[in-house]
């Protein structure tokens, strides 16, 4: 009887096995995953079959489904908010600017105001400035909020907020923000505020979906301002982490009808969380003299397309001169690798901006299996040497720029919930090339010969490291 139990139990593993190499199949993103998974579980469905469904799953599959059912319950009020921003619909003429908006699905506007903010004090000074001058309601998203200093400055700050009887949405994500105390959490609530984690497990259908992250951060103040950038919440993002050092990073303060993007992204995110729909104001407000252009790009893995990498490929392709980009993590895929030397091959300046300092192993030691041949291609890297680089900025030609969260790494591409604004306006482009231009005063150039003459091992454990990119 126990032979026949352990038969059947055997029997089962590897027939869940071959059913999930199918779907492997129909649903892998690229052919070499298919083929990995496929291998995997039809040999090992002991160990593949639990690690596919926990890192395998391509799509958001419970989000797509959300977002069925609010195109049902809310489409009247999108339609609402949609009609109202025409008469500050942007001229799109720009074939690139176009792609761009498809890419979004939402409109390139105009009457926006973008502000950089650079570095932790200005930023936070910002934000927290954005917060006491709420009247209505308060959307904010952090991937990571910590219960410290700073954190504590951002509760009592919303718990003012909400005194004044403001309505205050809070939303983390809870693998990012999987040390936030009880305590923390049931502050602000009991002051009113709506917390809600954002998790991709949630539900029973979904209890397995764990590798998917919503790495936004956004805040919204009223309908009428909105920040977005690569700052989260904790006391390393001031600089005070004694391993990473001095923080560079940068944040973007807007005005304009740009604004109700971000609305609209969180908007989502929290009807996924919680199930419930707010009642927010989408009339576009206008307060700047010298305006400029703002499509937001938010992306994600229940996207039909994979739409943060075509952006980035996107960039990289429409760039005649200059193509400029920083970012922390920076593992991209093949096809991203293949437009970069390509661009730097027809004489484009391109450069890579990447911290010294790593801050994720695994990550640092990938970039180096495959930099030789970027660099051997023309592609310019840059190292940053005063602290941790984090910030997240693309700059093209002299006429555009994009600020958000998006890294170069499949995380960011496939796996994450990301938010872009894409600007194309000289003047912000002119700011960005100056902010960038510091910043490479302070770093350092990696040369060919460097990254070749690297011991056996050291290009050894590079080349392990890279195959668990698609996990990373």
């Amino acid at each position: 009887m126990a032979s026949w139990l352990f038969g059947l139990a055997i029997f089962l593993v590897h027939l869940l096995g071959f059913v999930s190499a199918v779907l492997a199949l129909l649903s892998s993103r690229t052919s070499q995953g298919a083929v990995a998974w496929i291998i995997s579980l039809v040999t090992i469905p002991y160990l593949a079959v639990p690690a596919y469904w926990i890192f395998g799953r391509p799509r958001f599959y419970g989000y797509v489904s959300a977002r069925g059912e609010r195109d049902t319950v809310l489409r009247r009020i999108l339609a609402r908010y949609r009609e109202r921003l025409e008469p500050f619909l942007a001229d799109a003429r720009d074939p690139d600017v176009r792609a761009v908006e498809q890419l979004a699905m939402m409109p390139l506007t105009s009457g926006n105001q973008a502000e950089l903010l650079i570095d932790g004090e200005t930023t936070f000074a910002s934000l927290f400035a954005g917060i006491d001058s709420a009247e209505e309601y308060l959307l904010i998203q952090f991937f990571i909020v910590r219960h410290d200093a700073l954190g504590i400055k951002l509760k009592e700050h919303l718990i003012k907020a909400a005194d004044r009887g403001v309505r205050v949405y809070f939303l983390f994500d809870e693998v990012g923000s999987r040390n936030l105390s009880e305590g923390y959490l049931r502050e602000l609530s009991d002051a009113d505020v709506e917390v809600s984690a954002f998790r991709s497990s949630r539900g029973f259908k979904h209890r397995f979906q764990l590798n998917f992250r919503n790495h936004r951060k956004v805040l919204v103040v009223d309908g009428r301002e909105g920040w977005l950038g690569g700052f989260n919440v904790g006391v390393e993002y001031l600089g005070e982490h004694p391993r990473h050092g001095p923080w560079r990073d940068t944040h973007l303060k807007l005005t304009g009808p740009s604004v109700l993007g971000l609305q609209e992204a969180f908007w989502e995110d929290w009807h996924w969380a919680t199930g419930t729909v707010i009642n927010l104001s989408w009339e576009p407000q206008i307060t700047c003299e010298e305006c400029q252009n703002v499509v937001i790009v938010p992306s994600g893995p229940a996207d039909r397309q994979e739409t943060a990498s075509l952006l980035v490929q996107h960039a990289i392709h429409s760039a005649h001169d200059r193509l400029w980009v920083t970012s922390p993590y920076f593992v991209p895929d093949q096809g991203v690798q293949d437009a970069l030397r390509l661009a730097a091959m027809r004489g484009v300046d391109v450069r890579i901006m990447i911290p010294e300092r790593p801050d994720h192993l695994l990550i640092y030691l990938s970039a180096f299996s495959f930099l030789p041949d970027m660099v051997r291609a023309g592609v310019k890297v840059y190292r940053y040497q005063p602290g941790f680089l984090h910030q997240k900025v693309i700059l093209i030609d002299d006429s555009t720029a994009a600020v958000g969260t998006v890294n170069l790494d499949n995380r960011s591409f496939r796996l994450n919930f990301e938010i872009t604004a894409f600007i194309p306006d000289r003047r912000f482009a002119a700011e960005v090339r100056l902010m960038l231009e510091r910043d490479f005063a302070n770093c350092r150039r990696i040369g060919y010969d460097e990254l070749q003459n690297r011991p056996l091992w050291q290009k050894l454990i590079s080349r392990a490291a890279y195959l668990t990119a698609p996990i990373q």
